[in-house]
């Protein structure tokens, strides 16, 4: 069944019918999801959903767009949350350089302390990179990242850097995007990525794949991101679809 290795449940656009729309996954060939948290409360409302629901996991950090009021306080509750059975990561964590006014030197501190963390509570890490190529790359290959293990969430950069974080072990997240008109450099490094490195993600409820885009997202969606893989990298959907549940299996050890 589809593995989705990036969601966001917790998230309120779900409140309505988050129940309905999660006890239905299996109908619709979807076997396991792993919640992803993005700052200290979303990360604690992972931890509960992954208490309600068995085919749930979670991951806990705080994004790069909100680390302006992080504390080592909170560091304690996220070391906290990893202890819990179905915490399987540390994420998302990373960079985002999208928007003039980021604080750079605060984000690259805050990417740094959770890398530790990971290595600490020895979790894969769940990173996020947006406009931020160099500098991430940079950060992991310091901070000795491929000891840790990883993925690199909604992969947006050349088939050259894809291919450097597959050498120091990571996987590489694949969603809605590469069904895009525009997606033509994602395409080309799914194109060069070996497929047991790649994993499906949602980033619900953002990132729709075509043709419902702009849509709210949902794990149900993956199919029109598994036919995409499987007719780029030359397999039938349900071979991609198996092959990218153990890649996922093995990137968060369950």
């Amino acid at each position: 069944m589809i593995f989705d290795t990036h969601a966001h449940y917790d998230d309120s656009v779900f409140d309505a019918d988050r129940d309905e729309l999660l006890r239905g996954m299996a109908e619709n060939g979807i076997g396991t999801i792993v919640n992803i948290g993005a700052d200290i409360k979303t990360s604690a409302a992972t931890v509960a959903l992954t208490e309600r629901y068995p085919f749930l996991y979670g991951a806990v950090g705080v994004h790069p767009s909100e680390t302006d009021a992080l504390t080592e306080r909170d560091m304690e509750q996220l070391k906290s949350d990893c202890a819990h059975p179905k915490i399987v990561a540390v994420g998302e964590i990373g960079l985002d350089y999208h928007y003039p006014d980021t604080n750079r030197e605060l984000q690259q501190r805050w990417f740094v302390r959770q890398l530790a963390l990971a290595r600490e509570v020895q979790l894969p890490v769940v990173i996020h990179s947006r406009d931020a190529a160099n500098d991430t790359m940079q950060i992991m290959k310091e901070q000795h990242c491929e000891e840790i293990g990883g993925v690199v969430h909604c992969f947006s950069y050349s088939k050259e850097l894809a291919l450097q974080y597959v050498d120091m072990g990571f996987y590489i997240g694949v969603g809605g995007v590469i069904t895009f008109s525009n997606a033509k450099k994602l395409v080309e490094a799914v194109r060069a990525v070996p497929l047991e490195r790649i994993v499906l993600e949602t980033d619900a409820p953002y990132l729709s794949p075509a043709p419902e885009r702009g849509s709210r997202n949902h794990s149900g969606k993956l199919w029109f991101v598994a036919e995409k893989l499987a007719d780029l990298k030359g397999v039938t959907v349900q071979e991609l679809i198996r092959i990218t549940e153990e890649n996922a299996r093995r990137l968060y050890r369950i």
